[in-house]
């Protein structure tokens, strides 16, 4: 009886553990319901993301497709105040780095790229700017493309307070942080865009 009584006891606890296992682990929400809530935050809380989060964020960033796997990109993590507050004041779409945790640029690099070819670069980087954003969704953050590519002066702002080389192309800067659930998904199916079989 003493065993018995024992066994169900220890099953108990088991289930309790794996209970409590499942409920401090982040649970993921399958792929069409991310690509259909994704939206563009722009109002933030003000907490900071971790570095564990911006790894997995940029994890996903390098899964996204690219010519020949060529993968012509690299990616600046930024976490700190001033340099956040810094570029909130250099980009005119960009205000909301004052209230984000972090922020990723994401930079094309056409040496890296099929063929050296800038547009491939662009192009290549641009998915992994995507990737980005449907991750952030994922993990239940929220996060904003602010457009620096190709306006000169956005890049210029960009390259001198981040030290990005002449060479590399500065595409965008994601503001990402805890969204104020201000922000809503838009539903932007329109039939009329689509073409079956030809044009």
């Amino acid at each position: 009886m003493k065993k018995a009584i024992f066994c169900i006891l220890l099953l108990l606890a088991g289930a309790l553990a794996c209970i409590f296992i499942q409920r401090g682990a982040r649970r993921m929400p399958d792929a069409l319901s991310v690509i259909h809530n994704r939206k563009s935050v722009r109002h933030f809380t003000g907490a900071p993301v971790s570095r564990a989060d911006l790894d997995i964020i940029l994890k996903a960033a390098m899964a996204a497709p690219t010519a020949v796997n060529m993968q012509p990109w690299s990616f600046i993590s930024i976490t700190d105040r001033k340099i956040l507050d810094s570029l909130s004041g250099v980009l005119p779409y960009a205000k909301m780095l004052d209230k984000a945790g972090a922020a990723i640029v994401v930079c094309a690099v056409p040496a890296k790229a099929f063929r050296s070819s800038a547009e491939i670069a662009v192009i290549d980087s641009t998915c992994a700017g995507e990737n980005i954003l449907l991750a952030v969704e994922a993990m239940g953050l929220g996060a904003v493309w602010t457009g620096v590519y190709p306006e000169k002066d956005r890049m210029d702002a960009v390259r001198s307070l981040l030290g990005v080389p002449d060479d590399i192309i500065p595409l965008n800067v994601i503001p990402i942080g805890y969204p104020t659930s201000q922000d809503k998904p838009k539903d932007k199916f329109k039939a009329k865009n689509i073409h079956w079989e030809r044009w």
